[in-house]
């Protein structure tokens, strides 16, 4: 079978095929970051079922965004390989298989081994799809396109923790790893089809770098392990510097061949180009600032405001439809004003929504809480086709694949350190703040002793014998120092995330100040041009 290029595609389906391709990459690419996200209002609800603590649980989040990291460097690899279609297919039945082993999960570790095979997929399966839009739309609304990207994959953040909800609250958690399923079965369909194919070649397989691969595997899993177990085994036990020290080394040794190998997973020359590394410095912060927010909100709002499953993603669907609905427009904006202008700006509105955030407790209300939601995420619509452009646009086309693979790896390996350490903040926080609180419950503590005195006489009432009732009060007195440290861990997480994408505000004007320099340097008439196939697919309508 001879393989259909981009124009053989165009040739024959006209200028309705960009869209044709759009839609079977963009439904796979849903179906994906449908579970990467949904999960997080199922954290109570699987830390109840195989009786784990925070610290187990989140790697239901850590292992998908750590494996979906690694794996954005398998992309150009197996596009090379495989061509688009069969790549986009293999990755779809990786994740379905992954899909069963989560959702029949008997135990954590199960449950963690099917989540890194979504990860993987979903790794190969985002820069697939977004180099595939960036191909096949003109130069002149590659902006557009990438709204269009960001809009489709950011559906279903904005719908699937309240359907997530839904399903938790009248099935189970479980339910929640097979709802993906259909949309995987129509993208499979759709890609068979409208995908670039390769058709079969006798060439040897292309060179991989998989001892580079091996470290960047080792060095994620050691170095987020040793993160992760800190709290519990303590920061300076021989389990925990042991893995932090083989984890480092291995990250060393990753650089190291990436630098001296003919075929580097990371393409170390693009780092030279001053605003391609001004945008990877930008989605590094971006990456770990919103996987970390989307992670610790629902979590929040169950543990602390008593919420359910669906009343907790209930609490993000209005914000995630305001990111649907301004994203087309934000995306076209992009294609008009300087990449670092709408950044900023959102960069900006995120840390006021997680400022606001940070003197949220159990009084909250749900409106409040919804409308800082709202906030921050309507600074994300800024960010994201933003961003995406203008780190390929910075690339010439025969690097698209590498830069595409290296924008996604660095958002997602900040997204993988982000949720790892707010939860590693969060234990910290909140057991500083319980240590501080517990040691001012003493005589002395006249308020205390008065809610002591109050609960007594509660339980005296309830017909409770004078020598349980004072046990009975410490215990409730415990119970509500514990509950209210747990608020201000909270309050610390949020407060920390504000601050992250605040300081996010120096790489992005780094971003802008290097695109001046660019502009500045280029020769009259073409260095800001991007040359190669995407221009000529413009005449196609």
């Amino acid at each position: 079978m001879n393989g259909e290029t981009v124009e053989d595609l165009f040739a024959r389906y006209g200028p309705a095929y960009r869209w044709l391709v759009t839609s079977a990459g963009l439904i796979g690419a849903f179906a994906m970051v449908f579970s990467a996200t949904v999960v997080n209002v199922a954290v109570p609800s699987v830390m109840g079922a195989f009786g784990v603590g925070q610290d187990q649980a989140q790697w239901m989040a850590t292992a998908f965004l750590a494996t979906m990291t690694a794996s954005q460097l398998l992309n150009a690899w197996m596009v090379a390989a495989f061509g688009q279609r069969l790549a986009f297919g293999i990755t779809l039945s990786i994740f379905i298989v992954g899909t069963m082993f989560s959702g029949f999960a008997p135990n954590m570790d199960v449950l963690i081994f099917g989540r890194i095979l979504q990860g993987c997929a979903a790794g190969v399966i985002q820069p697939l799809v977004m180099v595939t839009m960036f191909q096949v739309f003109p130069a002149d609304r590659r902006g557009l396109a990438m709204g269009i990207y960001g809009t489709g994959v950011v559906i279903a953040p904005a719908i699937g923790p309240a359907i997530g909800g839904i399903a938790i609250d009248m099935f189970s958690w479980r339910h929640i790893f097979f709802m993906p399923l259909p949309f995987c079965v129509v993208a499979f369909f759709l890609g068979s089809i409208f995908m670039p194919s390769k058709g079969r070649s006798s060439d040897p397989l292309p060179k991989f770098d998989w001892v580079g691969y091996a470290l960047l595997c080792a060095a994620l899993v050691l170095l987020l392990s040793a993160s992760a177990n800190g709290p519990r085994y303590g920061w300076t036990s021989d389990r925990i510097l042991g893995m932090a020290v083989l984890g480092t080394l291995a990250a060393v040794a990753f650089v190291v061949t990436q630098l001296r190998g003919r075929a580097p997973l990371l393409d170390m020359t693009l780092f030279r180009n001053p605003r391609f590394a001004a945008a990877l410095l930008v989605a590094f912060v971006f990456g770990a600032g919103n996987f970390a927010s989307s992670y610790v909100i629902p979590v929040f709002v169950q543990a602390v405001q008593g919420y359910t499953a669906t009343k907790a993603g209930l609490v993000l669907m209005p914000a995630g439809l305001l990111l649907v609905l301004t994203l087309p427009f934000t995306g076209r904006l992009s294609d008009h004003v300087p990449d670092h202008v709408p950044i900023m700006l959102g960069l900006v509105c995120f840390a006021i929504g997680a400022g606001l955030m940070v003197d949220s407790d159990v009084n909250t209300g749900f409106y409040t809480f919804a409308l800082f939601a709202m906030i921050s995420r309507f600074g994300l619509a800024f960010i994201i086709p933003s961003l995406s452009a203008a780190a390929l646009r910075a690339l010439p086309p025969e690097q698209l694949n590498r830069g595409s693979g290296n924008v996604n790896f660095i958002r997602q390996l900040g997204g993988a350190c982000g949720v790892n350490l707010i939860v590693v903040w969060l234990q910290q926080r909140t057991h500083f703040h319980s240590e501080v609180l517990t040691a001012t419950q003493t005589a002395a503590n006249g308020t205390s002793e008065a809610f002591l005195g109050a609960v007594s006489a509660e339980l005296a009432q309830a017909g409770l014998p004078p020598d349980v009732q004072m046990p009975f009060a410490l215990d409730y007195l415990g119970k509500v120092v514990y509950a209210q440290a747990s608020t201000m861990g909270f309050q610390d997480a949020f407060l920390m995330l504000a601050l992250v994408f605040l300081l996010a505000l120096f790489p992005a004007w780094l971003l802008g100040r290097a695109r001046r320099t660019h502009e500045a340097d280029a020769p009259e008439g073409g260095a800001a041009a991007v040359p190669g196939p995407a221009r000529a697919t413009a005449s196609r309508g």
